[in-house]
């Protein structure tokens, strides 16, 4: 009878088998397939081939470029067709890249801080006219810059600011569209509490602008830095307009001047435009990491 009994109670307190997890319905919605890979893979690979073919095409001779079908792998004249690229005379690429680093930056730094303080505004203080204002904000984003491009020259010339790189600084150092994105982002990622904390320790606006929201909207910031550099360093029409002497052009103009003539050496081109593409890589590299750093630093506060 104890063995019966024992052998009950040894049976009775047997674990069940785990039963299987259900997988829910969006789970299973958000699941990759193999033609999702398939697809993104077909994307890279489409995004990377102009890059590739301009660092191809920027180590081989003009006659090698013109071959059919093209060469696809890379050649050993990178460093002589960079030595031709300096040494043109009619584009003055160094002289290019140094004015287009220091308008990006200028720009840049001037948008980040200036969107950053306004968004801050925006989102998180009371004054009277804040809603006509952001309207108006909001509709100079509707107005095409082209519009303006020529009471702009007007103005420049009448100031006497002509070829010279504040013409090209001074008109862009805030926008519309980094007001109401940092706008947007501050009345999310800063609570109200968290003002109203540092407003009992005794912080003034300035104190909370600094200590509190700039750090809070790093991860907007950084992205708002990328855009705007690379759309300062990208700019043509404003720059071929303002800085007409060729002693002075932007990156943008002095390839352009390798890309003009009666022979056009295309080695050379694509070796400018390698060249000129260097400073968007480093500062994505620098401000992705800054993005990724404020993304992760965000997940693992919540």
């Amino acid at each position: 009878m104890v063995t019966t009994s024992v052998h009950r109670a040894s049976t009775d307190q047997t674990p069940e088998p785990p039963k299987p997890r259900r997988v829910s319905r969006s789970a299973r919605l958000w699941r990759a397939s193999p033609l999702t890979y398939l697809t993104l893979v077909a994307a890279v690979l489409l995004s990377i081939f102009p890059l590739y073919f301009m660092i191809v095409g920027a180590t081989l001779s003009n006659d090698a470029l013109g071959k059919y079908p093209p060469h696809l792998l890379p050649g050993g004249r990178f460093l002589t067709n960079l030595q031709h690229v300096w040494d043109n005379e009619d584009a003055n690429v160094g002289k290019g890249l140094l004015n287009s680093i220091i308008v990006s930056s200028c720009v840049t730094v001037s948008v980040v801080f200036f969107s950053s303080l306004a968004g801050f505004a925006f989102a998180k203080l009371r004054f009277r006219g804040k809603s006509a204002l952001l309207l108006m904000i909001l509709g100079s984003m509707m107005v095409p810059v082209q519009l303006g491009i020529i009471p702009l020259y007007l103005l420049m010339v009448k100031i006497g600011w002509e070829n010279h790189l504040q013409a090209v600084i001074v008109p862009f150092l805030v926008n519309g569209f980094g007001v109401f994105m940092m706008r947007q982002y501050a009345s999310q990622a800063v609570p109200d509490e968290l003002i109203e904390a540092a407003r009992v320790d005794g912080s003034n606006t300035w104190g909370i602008y600094w200590h509190v929201v700039l750090p809070a909207l790093r991860p907007a910031a950084a992205v708002l830095a990328i855009f705007t550099f690379m759309q300062t360093w990208n700019d043509f029409l404003w720059p071929l307009m303002a800085l007409q002497d060729p002693d002075n052009p932007t990156v943008q103009i002095s390839l352009r001047s390798l890309g003009t003539g009666y022979y056009t050496d295309y080695s050379q081109v694509f070796a400018g435009t390698a060249v000129a593409t260097v400073p968007l890589l480093i500062v994505f590299i620098i401000f992705g990491r800054q993005i990724i750093g404020g993304i992760m630093e965000g997940a693992l506060k919540a």
